[in-house]
């Protein structure tokens, strides 16, 4: 089994949005494979809590456009991972200290990654590719 279509257009639309706002090291991982509740991650980075709070909303309305409605949110109240649930993707969006430390690329390394659009965002720094 892979990714839906729709998950992976919802991936790249949030990724775009994410990039938009100056998210870095975005990272898209098919893990429908080794999880039944999701069929996708993305990962992108920020680097302060002013600037989660607007790649998460400019997400969230990018993904709107779209007929995508998150079904839950969580992590705003401190603002330095935000965690946002449609079903079939999960956006994570991380300080760049919880990003560092967390590293939840190498959770999903052996996963196949999702192509990215090419956004001018820092999608090839070094956290485990």
């Amino acid at each position: 089994m892979t990714a839906t279509d729709q998950a992976v257009e919802r991936i790249r639309t949030a990724a775009t949005a994410a990039a938009d706002k100056l998210a870095t090291d975005l990272r898209a991982f098919d893990v429908s494979e080794q999880l039944a509740i999701t069929d996708a991650f993305l990962l992108a980075t920020a680097s302060n809590e002013r600037q989660i709070g607007a790649v998460v909303d400019e997400i969230e309305g990018r993904l709107r456009q779209i007929g995508a409605k998150p079904i839950r949110r969580e992590g705003e109240r401190d603002g330095r991972w935000v965690l946002i649930d449609y079903g079939d993707i999960v956006v994570h969006v991380q300080h760049s200290e919880e990003r560092e430390f967390y590293a939840l690329e190498r959770l999903w390394r052996d996963c196949p990654v999702i192509d990215l659009p090419d956004s001018g965002s820092d999608s090839g720094s070094d956290s485990g590719q």
